[in-house]
């Protein structure tokens, strides 16, 4: 709460500065791709936890927006994450944002997490990267299969958090009675670490971007493993959910891992309100781009990150019309979305 009112201050604080303090008499020599604008737009963008990938990503490119956007100030933020951006957007104190397109799906027909809650003024800007499900559990409990996690201590994630709706889908769809048939304990990463190196835990599910420091610090200290899905239950889940896609973990991701783990992975989006202009969107889009390798720079996790993947896996979700002309512009073909 502290933060959103230093960021509100921050802004009308800007508000008032005399425009003399914005130097349009040297415009002329500003790089010639900077873009010029008449009248600031403040948007905000709530991201991630702190310290995350999505929330180190989110304050690089909202700073790489500030720089080369004349007018536009973006004003990145930590959050609970991905449901609680989505509803930030829809009751209109998010512009722009980040979440997967499961949840994304889910609000725009309102269901799941959000029923009673649809909104349907969310738009893609563009795919960022795959978020893997990774189950880890301690190697010593003898835990091969999802199903072998019934009766353990088990951690699905944080309470309304996106990780424990993936926990969720993904063991009802294994014929198992989530959260009835795990001993539940419903903590993020950081906590699920502590708990299995001191033994308080058999396993943990995380959603993330990979390598995941989390899984890292449970292979190295808490004698965690990764073990993989059944075939089957990917085939499943791929088949009944537009947004899943069949992925391995390649060995080697993590010290220790001598294996392919076979999982499912789930694209994180950069997404904007439907109301910004298409014309504001167009340029956030090409400047984004236009600064990707600067942006790689912010996290490893964009490190595979090509323009040709920024309209691909996006479940049928459609595009902001700025950023698929940009596209369009480009030469990329552009599947047709949910309109």
């Amino acid at each position: 709460m502290m933060q959103r009112i230093f960021f509100k201050l921050f802004f009308i604080l800007v508000m008032i500065l005399p425009m003399a303090f914005l130097p349009g008499c040297s415009r002329g020599s500003r790089a010639e791709n900077r873009t010029e604008r008449t009248q600031t737009v403040f948007l905000n963008f709530p991201t991630a936890n702190m310290g995350g990938a999505v929330f180190t990503i989110g304050a690089a490119l909202a700073n790489i927006w500030n720089e080369n956007i004349d007018g536009l100030l973006v004003s990145a933020e930590a959050s609970n994450g991905g449901i609680q951006n989505l509803g930030l957007m829809a009751s209109g104190d998010a512009h722009v944002s980040v979440a997967v397109t499961s949840i994304i799906t889910e609000q725009k027909q309102g269901i799941g997490v959000f029923s009673g809650r649809q909104y349907e003024g969310v738009r893609i800007l563009s795919a960022l990267y795959s978020n893997y499900n990774q189950i880890v559990v301690d190697a010593s409990t003898g835990i091969r299969t999802l199903n072998d996690v019934a009766g353990r201590r088990f951690a699905p994630g944080a309470p309304g958090s996106t990780t424990e709706v993936e926990t969720r889908l993904h063991m009802t769809a294994a014929g198992m009675s989530y959260p009835d048939d795990i001993r539940a304990q419903f903590v993020g990463f950081s906590e699920a670490v502590d708990l299995m190196r001191n033994r308080q835990l058999d396993g943990v599910w995380v959603q993330a971007g990979i390598p995941t420091a989390a899984v890292s610090e449970m292979y190295l200290t808490a004698g965690g493993t990764l073990i993989s899905m059944d075939a089957e239950l990917v085939r499943k889940m791929t088949t009944d959910y537009s947004w899943y896609n069949h992925a391995y973990i390649p060995a080697g991701t993590y010290e220790g891992q001598n294996e392919d783990i076979r999982t499912t992975s789930i694209t994180i989006t950069l997404i904007i309100d439907e109301k910004l202009s298409d014309d504001l969107v167009y340029e956030m889009t090409r400047v984004l781009w236009e600064n990707i390798e600067r942006l790689k720079t912010s996290h490893s996790a964009l490190r595979d990150v090509t323009l040709e993947h920024s309209v691909q896996n996006l479940a049928g979700l459609p595009l902001h019309p700025g950023s698929e002309r940009y596209y369009r512009e480009m030469g990329l073909v552009i599947m047709n979305g949910i309109r």
